[in-house]
């Protein structure tokens, strides 16, 4: 077993409003280093291309697009040791065995960097990609600038938890750089959720979310985003084994061969 605790991590009222509501922020969890993480991947990207992990192109053939300047990173603890280390720092995953109140598995990291001009991202649910059976997962989302309404930080849709699986329809391509997206079911409201550096935002993979372009004028909105499994995991979607322990023990389970309920999933490379 590895340097985590089930219990007494979170307090009891953290603990229920993430049940009820779907959702957690713990404030300042990762306020000390942030600056190491925006360093490590702000050199990532001026050492150009990764396979199978990014692939920005030089301005003159971005036109003007921020996200191919820019784009997301994908599975980057797969190339790089910080991105490990982060993925599975006990500071995360001892937060996330008091949510599942089993021992959590890593199985996916994101580096977002989402320059000034970016896209937002289309309400979704991490579910409909990550497959995972029985249950579903919990991200965290760190903060690496501060995150608000104006430079493309997130919106939740609190007490979605509990939904299931929720077919999308297409996406705005002018706002979205995603395809598709899902709607605000009637009666419930997306909320901006306001961040700071280092704060780390606890999300259960029903929750609809998603995020504002980024219209500020000189701030970027990056982000690290891991998306975690329980050790009760039977299967998952193709892209993402191994998963890790928090001891960086890899994990395997069987591939989520179900097509799912909107028979659209494997359309995409299982990450979002």
């Amino acid at each position: 077993m590895a340097d985590y605790t089930i219990g007494g991590v979170l307090s009891a009222d953290q603990k229920q409003q993430f049940e009820q509501d779907g959702f957690l922020v713990v404030k300042g969890l990762f306020r000390e280093e942030v600056a190491e993480i925006a360093g490590e991947f702000m050199r990532l990207h001026a050492g150009g291309p990764i396979p199978n992990c990014f692939h920005p192109v030089p301005e003159e053939q971005a036109k003007g697009d921020a996200l191919k300047l820019y784009p997301r990173m994908m599975h980057p603890h797969r190339v790089n040791e910080l991105a490990m280390k982060y993925m599975i720092h006990p500071k995360v995953m001892n937060v996330l065995a008091d949510l599942f109140g089993k021992e959590p598995l890593a199985a996916q990291s994101m580096f977002y960097f989402k320059p000034p001009g970016a896209k937002g991202q289309a309400l979704h649910q991490d579910q409909f990609y990550l497959k995972m059976d029985p249950g579903t997962c919990i991200a965290a989302w760190t903060a690496v600038d501060a995150a608000d309404e104006e430079n493309g930080g997130l919106v939740i849709v609190p007490k979605t938890n509990r939904f299931e699986v929720e077919c999308p329809h297409a996406a705005d391509p002018k706002v979205s750089f995603t395809r598709e997206e899902v709607d605000v079911p009637a009666g419930y409201t997306a909320v901006p959720v306001n961040m700071e550096a280092g704060d780390v935002l606890f999300f259960n993979g029903s929750v609809i979310h998603g995020s504002f372009p980024n219209r500020s004028k000189d701030r970027f909105r990056r982000a690290f985003i891991c998306h975690y499994a329980d050790e009760s995991t039977e299967r998952i979607a193709k892209y993402y084994n191994p998963l890790y322990r928090a001891d960086g023990s890899a994990v395997i389970v069987a591939v989520n061969e179900d097509g799912g309920p909107c028979g659209t999933e494997y359309a995409f490379t299982g990450a979002h």
